[in-house]
């Protein structure tokens, strides 16, 4: 059995305030940082939260401000991100241990905007899990090949290279009629994988309550 990553305390999830909180601090890192936003940082921690070992604190936390892992400047309040970065983290990772429903944060981005568009940085944040942490891929590649493509079905097919498996399954696919599809698309996905990468005790069930639709976008600096 697959040791679950630690619980942590219980914490609230973020209000809509701090998500605003936070999304300012991203947008404040300087030009030379690239940092997630609020929505590749939920895709990011979930793709962190599948690993088959849990990932050490400080090794997730040094790509939240920069993809790369450097180092905020002198005087950013990184510790202000990063008790927020945790507090998501404790709260996907109670959910997908108990293989509840969660929302994603997943914001409406214009009318014109296309399902696809909408969700690509969710996944996006995902797959730069997938390429920092790679044991997931290394050992549950083939296992996971359906949700998986579930989740990469938005990239553009020029963008998934050395990837003939996947890509084929892509094509077995339908791409999303509506955003709420696709978002429970996202998190049916996450549920997928964890039961191959966290393994549950015979008979344990979590509930999962109805998915709700997109959240509104937080204020961009």
């Amino acid at each position: 059995m697959t040791p679950p990553v630690p619980p942590g305390p219980v914490s609230r999830p973020l209000s809509e305030a701090e998500l605003d909180e936070l999304q300012g601090l991203l947008d404040s890192l300087p030009p030379g940082h690239e940092a997630l936003d609020v929505v590749m940082l939920d895709g990011y921690l979930c793709g962190v939260l599948l690993q088959p070992r849990p990932v050490p604190e400080a090794q997730w936390l040094a790509h939240v401000c920069d993809v790369d892992g450097k180092a905020p400047p002198a005087g950013f309040p990184i510790e202000r991100v990063r008790a927020l970065a945790r507090r998501r983290h404790a709260e996907l990772n109670r959910a997908i241990e108990r293989r509840d429903w969660f929302d994603p944060w997943v914001y409406q981005l214009d009318d014109a905007a296309s399902p696809s568009e909408t969700v690509l940085p969710w996944v996006a944040g995902f797959a730069t899990a997938m390429d920092v942490f790679t044991l997931l891929m290394d050992r549950h590649e083939a296992a996971i090949l359906e949700p998986l493509a579930t989740l990469y079905r938005h990239f553009d097919p020029d963008d998934l290279e050395d990837a003939d498996a996947l890509l084929a399954e892509i094509e077995t696919l339908e791409l999303p009629a509506d955003l709420p599809e696709a978002v429970e698309d996202l998190v049916r996905s996450v549920l997928l994988i964890a039961d191959v990468s966290r393994p549950r005790a015979a008979g344990a069930a979590g509930a999962r309550p109805a998915a709700r639709g997109p959240r509104r976008p937080p204020p961009r600096r």
